[in-house]
Parts: C-alpha cells; structure tokens; sequence
C-alpha cells in the first residue's frame, strides 16, 4: 500500500537549536495496536487499519479500558502492512538519555509504556538492541529545552519527558512517562524515533541509523477526562481534538492510536500503552 503523506507541524518553529528535519527519508512502517503473535520467529501482522473500541469500567472516576483492535487480519507469515512515517515536528533534541522513567519532577497520570519493534526485512522477528525513543510537551504544553515556546516560565533543564531504552531479545521495550498536555493547533500526542546501531555511553546515546520517525495518539473520550485533572486543568490554552489534528489521519492503530488499558478504577491511576512498530532496516 501507498504511505500517507507526511503533514508539517501547525505552529511556530522554535530557535535554530532544535535538530531540523533534513533529509527526512520516506520510511515505511508497520504500526499496530495490541500484542504481536510470534511464530517460529515470524510475525503475521495484518494492520492496514484499526478501530478502537470503549468500553467504561466499574469506576469511581470513569476510568476506561480502550482496545485498539484490527480491522483487517489477512496476512502470511513474515509479511507486514505497511504506513510512512510522519514529521517529527520542530521540538527535538539529540543525544536522548538512556533510561526508562522518563518522569523527573514532571507530574501527571501515569502512562507505562510496552512497544515491541519488528524488522520487515527479515521476516517481521523481532528487532533486538533497538534504540525507542520518545518525547512529548508536559502537562501544561511545554517541552524541555524550549520552555515559554506554549506561554508558560518555569525552569527549563532540557531534559524532562524525554529518553529511551534498547529493545530486548524479543524487540520489546517498557518507558514510563504522563499523559501529555496540549497546545494550540496540535492535538495530544507524543513523538517516537527508533534507531539502529547506536552507542551508548553515559547515559546518551551517538551514531546509529534512524529507522522510524512518527508521533503517537490517544483515545479522544480518555484524553477528554485526563485533561480535565490538575495539572492538566490549569492549562488554558485551547485544545485541537483528535479528529482535527494536522497529523493524526484517521488511521487507528496504523496511525500510532495507542492501546490504552487502564490501571485501577481511576482515570487518576493511570494507563498502559502498547504498540508493535516494524520497521524496514534496510
């Protein structure tokens, strides 16, 4: 199948510090919702598309279970369904830190993150020693290292909700982060870059080849009841929903739709998200 286009992001860009977009290679990825099945090392991933299904949980505070589940299943053994990446947009950073809380002193709902990263080109396995990184604004709609860029002063370290691990023997990986914030003409959405080969010294990481580049999203009806706890309620920016977001196409999970699954009865105890990424190496 064809690759969606890729969409310029919708606001201002910030100061020539940033890591501009150059070269941008028109990668196609394969990106799923839910668990991955894998057979003699093979992957069968049919994910032209998905829909996501909500249904309540018994909770005091609504919580809600949403499954991202596939539309489409035909596919043969170490044969992957293929999207293009998107933009990475105008606020990252190189040299990521390793680690796995990506937190600091960042407050907001718990999001704990599992993505399993599949090759393409050697029959969908697993890919190992993958470096997954994310980044995303906080609960106010700022993003380390260009803090007061979405109306906000505080101090700016550079380096909160953002980081990555490499994936293990099976090509999976677990981040913890929080729910993202908002801001104008974007609506809530983390970013995700995967890499080869690096080298990690330091707690960085240097070199290696970048595989994938895309951007993730969350169910409109949670992302409505997370907005509405502090942090995230003293942020009165205006807020894009889902459906008219720049980026997001439509695409449930072949678009980075995340499946979300709650952790307790509470929207405020927050989420697992899950993910399969398969990218072509070659």
């Amino acid at each position: 199948m064809t690759g969606k286009r890729e969409h310029p992001e919708q606001h201002d860009p910030p100061p020539a510090r940033h890591r501009r977009d150059k070269g941008m290679r028109r990668r196609r990825v394969l990106i799923g919702g839910g668990t991955v099945a894998l057979t003699g090392g093979l992957v069968a991933a049919g994910l032209a598309s998905a829909d996501t299904v909500t249904s309540s949980a018994t909770a005091t505070d609504e919580a809600t279970t949403t499954i991202s589940t596939d539309a489409s299943a035909s596919a043969s053994s170490g044969v992957c369904t293929l999207t293009a990446e998107v933009t990475e947009g105008p606020y990252s950073l190189d040299g990521a830190l390793i680690r796995t809380d990506l937190r600091e002193e960042k407050e907001g709902v718990e999001v704990q993150y599992t993505f399993t990263v599949v090759d393409q080109d050697n029959d969908c396995a697993p890919l190992a020693d993958a470096l997954v990184e994310l980044w995303h604004c906080d609960a106010l709609g700022e993003y380390s290292g260009y803090v007061g860029k979405n109306g906000h002063t505080e101090d700016d370290d550079g380096t909160f909700l953002r980081g990555g691990q490499l994936t293990d023997t099976n090509g999976q990986v677990s981040l913890i982060s929080i729910w993202p914030g908002h801001y104008v003409s974007r609506a809530v959405h983390v970013h995700m870059r995967v890499h080869t080969g690096v080298t990690i010294a330091d707690g960085t990481y240097t070199g290696g080849t970048l595989v994938h580049t895309g951007q993730l999203f969350f169910d409109a009806d949670l992302n409505e009841k997370v907005q509405a706890l502090s942090p995230y309620s003293d942020n009165t920016t205006a807020e894009t929903v889902l459906a008219d977001d720049t980026i997001y196409d439509d695409g449930g999970a072949a678009s980075g739709l995340l499946t979300l699954t709650a952790l307790g009865t509470s929207v405020s105890d927050g989420y697992t998200a899950t993910l399969t990424v398969g990218v072509s190496t070659s």
